[in-house]
């Protein structure tokens, strides 16, 4: 038996002596932030939630629901509203780009609603002069969604609604005879709000607020016929607060909220370059290296992106090269208070965390709103807090919400 091992171990030791096989990986310079389509989608549309740190998912109502968690118009105290937002949007820079809102829902009784919205992102008119004494071609690119949505009230206390989304981005430009068909697709969102009664404590009474939001939730799309595929920024958001109610007249809610990215992150990839030593008997000089196979798009770690957007859903919770940690470090999360007194006015102010490995947004939020008869305005203005200056720095945003039939029903 000892023979027969000390044969194998020599029959080994000499086949690698013979020929064995070296590696080479070169990693590329690459980054590690999720990317997607159409990321407008991610822009906060309305001042209040802007204000509060990017966040909605488990505010109280209001007439932007549509855009965070439609759920919560089962709670509204308004029969129904109209909603208006303009934010500009690199504003240092230039003044034709930005994205506007327009939202409308209806309360069809206590136990249901609907709602729809329209967005459009403008990226401004661009010009073209191929000469002289050509005229100049105008082209004003753009992105747009429509969304129609359906609330239900499923207990005193909780509801769950679902939206549908029509996407179109039209953001090649016409030269000559390409192809400049637009792009688009739809998206499905699921979101659930829970809000509970008003209790009473030592020296205040309260209600706790919680809500979970699932987003762009779609197919893959491509913006030209042989473009790549692109995800749609499918996000889940969970959220919860908590209503501090002093008196008739003075109310403090505060809020945090946690959303991640359910795309797959990027691998590190390399190049992996394999070799051969080859020996004396098949013709080599010892020592030299004979050329195998070489891979240009290796993955190192981490698992390959390139999957269809259900399995990139579930595989966006443990695909990050970094494992567990840098899972986490893909949640970005949001804190936010919202001061209201006698329920006609209102001062906000909120902050926004994102890692600096994952995009590196971080901003510090504030905001008022005023409230006269039916009509509500809302402005925010944003301070960045990261070495990464934010396209919305220094920006001033504003609402204008119209609320029909406040006081119909009454939740408390």
């Amino acid at each position: 038996m000892k023979k027969n091992i000390l044969i194998i171990i020599v029959f080994v030791f000499a086949f690698n002596s013979n020929a064995q096989s070296s590696f080479q990986i070169e990693p590329y310079q690459d980054t590690r932030v999720i990317t997607t389509g159409v990321p407008f989608l991610l822009i906060a549309p309305d001042a209040r939630a802007a204000a509060m740190g990017d966040m909605g998912v488990a505010t109280s109502p209001d007439a932007f629901s549509q855009q965070w968690n439609p759920a919560k118009y089962v709670f509204s105290t308004a029969k129904s509203g109209v909603a208006v937002s303009y934010t500009p949007y690199l504003s240092k820079l230039v003044n034709d780009i930005f994205l506007g809102n327009v939202t409308y829902f209806n309360r069809l009784n206590d136990q249901s609603a609907f709602a729809a919205s329209f967005k459009y992102f403008s990226l401004g008119d661009i010009e073209f002069v191929e000469d002289e004494n050509s005229t100049p071609l105008l082209q004003s690119p753009n992105e747009l969604t429509v969304d129609l949505s359906y609330s239900l009230r499923l207990s005193d206390q909780f509801g769950m609604a679902v939206a549908m989304r029509y996407l179109r981005s039209d953001l090649k430009l016409n030269f000559g005879d390409n192809d400049v068909t637009a792009g688009s697709t739809f998206g499905v969102d699921i979101t659930g709000y829970y809000q509970s009664e008003e209790e009473a404590y030592n020296d205040f009474n309260g209600r706790w607020r919680g809500g979970f939001a699932l987003q762009n939730l779609g197919p893959k799309f491509k913006y030209d016929e042989g473009g790549q595929e692109n995800f749609q920024p499918t996000t889940l958001r969970l959220g919860g607060g908590f209503d501090f109610i002093f008196d008739q007249y003075n109310k403090l809610g505060a809020t945090v909220e946690f959303a991640k990215l359910l795309v797959p992150t990027p691998p590190v990839r390399g190049k992996r370059t394999e070799y051969i030593e080859s020996g004396d008997n098949e013709g080599y000089q010892s020592g030299e290296d004979e050329f195998v196979a070489e891979e240009p798009d290796y993955i190192i770690e981490g698992q390959d992106n390139n999957v269809d957007f259900m399995s990139g859903v579930f595989q966006s919770f443990g695909d990050a090269p970094g494992g567990g940690k840098e899972e986490l470090q893909e949640f970005t999360y949001a804190v936010g208070l919202e001061y209201l007194y006698q329920d006609s006015f209102a001062f906000r102010a909120g902050y926004f965390n994102e890692h600096e490995t994952k995009g590196a947004r971080k901003f510090f939020a504030l905001g008022a709103g005023f409230k006269y008869n039916v009509l509500n305005i809302d402005l925010s203005y944003l301070f960045s807090a990261s070495k990464v200056q934010s396209p919305l720095e220094s920006t001033l945003r504003f609402s204008l919400t119209f609320n029909l039939g406040e006081g119909e029903y009454t939740e408390y």
